[in-house]
């Protein structure tokens, strides 16, 4: 099923099908990253969400269908993914993270984590988590109020601006003298609109699929350099 990825990595496609990445969050953005990292051969993925699928994901979350709602988030995507890949091994976490349990996450033996999820204090944990457990992850800022794609990139936190989400990780950041690299997904463009979250289908969705592309390549990229 997968020839003409191969066509793309050629006998690479086994080192991924040996990979765990962990996904925390499946939003819109971690909806879209769950999705792609199925149809990019990963072995096997530790998805993480407490939440149900809600009426008012329609609108951008892949998850999300009439027949859907109400239905755990995590459970449609094990649903999903064995509906494209049987041979893709699924692990769900149907926990609400937080201070209290996120360190079990680490438990998990994983060659990638990508941080998906809105609550910033959570997110704070999990980067400075990774930084010390050496996994190597990437962290998703904010996408809501945005309305082009184009704009969105991947860097290191120090380098952001704009976006609400990072500063606030930029001052945690500099206060606690945090060293090593963080690499996220945010946007350069200024909110189209403040005091509501609004969203569409294009920009969550695009940094799904960056997140996922970063995550591939790199994995790609270490192997290939003998790690």
């Amino acid at each position: 099923m997968f020839d003409r990825l191969e066509i793309l990595i050629g006998e690479k496609i086994n080192i991924l099908k040996n990979k765990t990445v962990m996904l925390v969050g499946l939003g819109g953005v971690g909806g879209s990253a769950f999705e792609s990292l199925v149809r990019s051969g990963i072995g096997k993925i530790i998805v993480v969400d407490n939440d149900m699928v809600d009426i008012t994901n329609l609108n951008r979350q892949v998850l999300a269908f009439q027949s859907t709602i109400n239905k755990s988030k995590v459970d449609v995507a094990k649903s999903l993914a064995k509906n494209i890949n049987p041979d893709c091994e699924i692990i769900t976490i149907k926990e609400f993270i937080n201070e209290e349990n996120f360190n079990k996450l680490f438990d998990y033996k994983i060659d990638f984590l990508i941080d998906a999820i809105d609550t910033i204090k959570t997110k704070k944990l999990l980067i400075k988590k990774s930084l010390e457990k050496q996994t190597p992850f990437i962290s998703i800022m904010g996408t809501g109020n945005k309305m082009h794609p184009e704009l969105l990139e991947i860097t290191d936190i120090r380098k952001t601006s704009y976006d609400p989400i990072a500063k606030i990780i930029r001052k945690m950041i500099n206060e606690e003298k945090i060293k090593g690299k963080i690499p996220v997904i945010y946007s350069k463009e200024k909110p189209f609109i403040k005091n509501k979250v609004g969203s569409n289908a294009f920009v969550p969705n695009s940094a799904g699929l960056m997140a996922t592309s970063y995550v591939i390549n790199t994995l790609l990229k270490e192997e290939g350099n003998g790690k």
